[in-house]
This record gives C-alpha cells, structure tokens and sequence, in this order.
C-alpha cells in the first residue's frame, strides 16, 4: 500500500519561472524518508506542496495523492475547506521554528486540546486527561500546560509542537528541520523522542534537513536535491556509502570531516 504518491512535482512563480522539477517519490505506512539539500534546494517547497500549503504566488504542478485509511484523494487542487479535514488526520507536520507554529497569545494546554476536541470529541476531564497524556508523551510535565510559548524554552516548544502534530494520531508526519533552531544536546534529545514516537505509533515519517548526519540517522531512504531537482535518491546506507553524485560526494564528505574532527577533538 503506498501512503503518499508524488509524480512530477514542480512548484512554480507567478513569472513562470521554475523553483522546483519533476519531483518523484512514494511512501508507504511505516516508511521513512528524507529529503536533504542546501537551502534553496527545493526542501521546504516539497513539504509545503504536500500539505497544499504553498505561499501566494507560487503553484504546485504535477500530483500529490494520499492514499491512507483516513483519507484517498489528490492534494493539488483540492479545496482548502476539504484539505482541512486532511491535514492533522492523515497528515501533520512539525516546522524549523516552533514559535511559528505555536499561537503566542494561547496557553500550550488550549492549543494540544484543539485537535484532539476536533478529532475525538472529548470535553471537559476527559480532554484535559488527553491533553496531559500528550504532554507526557513528549516528556513535558502538567506546568507546561498552563505556559504560554514564550514562557519556556525552544526545546520545550518543540517538544509541545510535537504533541499538537501527532494529537490527531496522522498516518504521516512531517518534519522540515525540526531541531535547527536547537542547541546540540537538545537537538539530540528532540531526534531520539521523535525517532521513538514514529515508530512507536507505526507513522510514516518525511524528514527534512540539510545535515546528512542528521537525515541519514533517522531515514531508511534519502532524495538528495539541489537547486529545485532531485540528483541522487536511493537507500540511506547506499548513498551514505557510494555516493554517485558530485554534490551528493560532497554532503558525505563533509559529514566524514566533521565526524573526525569531533573525534579529535574528543578527550
């Protein structure tokens, strides 16, 4: 069974002209994915034309069909009002900066309960009993509840923009750079927790990045794309391994210097 089916994506501007070419990829429940580049490669472009949520000025041609148990159809031009019902249900995302994502003026309680009101129907203890679990499943504590976003730290925030994401219990997430507005050790922490909610729950998982450290220790599978195109995709040992492209020799020597340089300067 194939999730999610994206055949020669593009994404253009209103002048024409071509930001991202003949994107091909499938994913199947349980799978995992990553896209990795430079910025501008094309990335967050992808993200955002599968969830059907690219800026003004810019469409998406080619097709986007999601083909869970929750929902079978296209996402390119689909209404808003019905990739509504899509979007946190079949599929949800986590972004680079959770202060985006997360409403400045709502304590993090309010906005957990919203999807999970919205997708289970529950109120009053029954729901504040949900929003506490999903708190505790990213390893957040009942105070958190009460904060609001500026009132605790980035991974913190990130950890509560996970709970919103997987609240309405989605066949695929997807995360676009999820921790690199993260310090190192708390990075690490944010990729183990989500690591082990994805396989947890069975979800397929599109993760994004430009560190292929990062990417490859999360991803059975890697598209490598640079400047709108994918130039390289296969398994992530593979490529890890035997690059085949230029661009794509570069990233894996890079992350190898890095790795030796980390081990130097290791006491």
């Amino acid at each position: 069974m194939t999730l999610l089916d994206v055949g020669g994506l593009s994404v253009r501007r209103a002048d024409g002209r071509e930001l991202l070419r003949d994107v091909s990829f499938t994913l199947a429940p349980g799978e995992r994915l990553g896209l990795i580049g430079e910025s501008g490669s094309g990335k967050s472009l992808t993200a955002l034309a599968v969830l059907g949520l690219l800026p003004m000025g810019l469409t998406a041609h080619g097709s986007v069909l999601l083909s869970g148990t929750q929902v079978v159809g296209p996402v390119i031009g689909t209404a808003d009002r019905r990739l509504d019902r899509v979007r946190g249900r079949a599929v949800s995302a986590v972004f680079q900066e959770p202060l985006s994502a997360l409403d400045p003026l709502m304590r993090i309680g309010r906005q957990i309960a919203g999807p999970i009101r919205r997708r289970r129907g529950l109120r009053g203890a029954a729901l504040r009993a949900a929003v506490l679990a999903s708190l505790e499943e990213v390893r957040l504590t009942e105070r958190i509840a009460n904060a609001y976003p500026h009132e605790i730290s980035g991974g913190q925030r990130q950890r509560a923009a996970i709970a919103m994401a997987l609240a309405c219990e989605p066949e695929l997430l997807i995360a676009d750079e999820p921790t690199t507005a993260l310090d190192v050790t708390v990075q690490a922490e944010v990729l183990a927790l989500l690591d082990s909610l994805v396989a947890g729950k069975g979800m397929a998982l599109l993760f994004i990045g430009h560190d292929l450290a990062v990417v490859a220790g999360v991803t059975d599978w890697l598209i490598v794309l640079k400047d709108g195109s994918a130039v390289e995709s296969g398994r992530t040992e593979d490529i890890v391994r035997e690059p085949r492209h230029t661009y794509t020799r570069s990233l894996v020597d890079s992350a190898w210097e890095f790795e030796a340089e980390l081990d130097r300067m290791a006491p």
